[in-house]
């Protein structure tokens, strides 16, 4: 380690978001199911800005997450759906007053850039799907609910202009597509129906061209003096 780097233990400290996402989220948990938790940390400023910088993010087993904040406000910028989720979680276990301020402003993320991201993921998703299919004979079906699930949410960015996590009209029928109770064929006419309301989506949408990259820089600088503050803590 560069002397004056940080232990990644020690960063998480400056975990200023944390929520839970996941199964237990979108309400498709089972006693099975593990708790993923998602946020973003804002670290000391001569962290920041030392030879030994900070990792872009924090994890534990993947079950815990944490992007460093540009990190975190790139990807929101790109669409990344599970940085967008977080933004939208309804069980969020801390938000100190910076991460409060940013979730007031999440709608400056929501773009037609979503249509894009949502779409092209799933796609690319599926097609190895069946290459597994053709070539194993199996698929992993939690995976192809999860994708269903995405393409379900990427109509409602679109059309109402917030990202739902909460998939309870849909829970039964997913839920049996993870179970592999549901024929392939039918599943692939499901996403294709999705994937068409995703286009009609984005062809009445009200959401911007591009998301509000001004305002997502400045407060990113905002951020960034109050880290650089005297006695900055979390």
């Amino acid at each position: 380690m560069i002397p004056g780097g940080a232990n990644p233990a020690d960063l998480c400290k400056f975990v200023a978001y944390r929520c839970v996402v996941g199964s237990k989220a979108y309400g498709l948990d089972t006693d099975a199911s593990d708790v993923d938790r998602r946020g973003f940390y804002l670290p000391p400023a001569d962290l920041q800005w030392s030879l030994a910088g900070v990792p872009e993010q924090l994890e534990s087993d993947q079950e815990e997450v944490y992007w460093e904040l540009e990190k975190f406000l790139r990807l929101a910028l790109k669409a990344n759906p599970n940085v967008l989720e977080c933004l939208y979680a309804p069980m969020v276990e801390y938000a100190a007053p910076i991460a409060q301020e940013l979730l007031a402003l999440r709608a400056i993320f929501l773009s037609r850039q979503a249509h894009r991201t949502y779409n092209a993921y799933v796609l690319s998703q599926f097609k190895k799907l069946e290459q597994d299919l053709r070539n194993l004979g199996e698929v992993r079906w939690k995976h192809v609910m999860h994708l269903i699930r995405l393409l379900l949410s990427g109509v409602t960015v679109l059309r109402d202009g917030f990202v739902p996590l909460r998939v309870d009209e849909y829970r039964d029928r997913l839920l049996a597509i993870r179970n592999g109770q549901v024929p392939w064929n039918e599943v692939e006419e499901w996403r294709l129906a999705l994937h068409r309301e995703l286009d009609a989506a984005l062809a009445a949408t009200k959401l911007p061209e591009h998301p509000d990259y001004e305002r997502a820089n400045q407060f990113l600088l905002r951020a960034r003096r109050l880290a650089a503050s005297p006695g900055y803590s979390i």
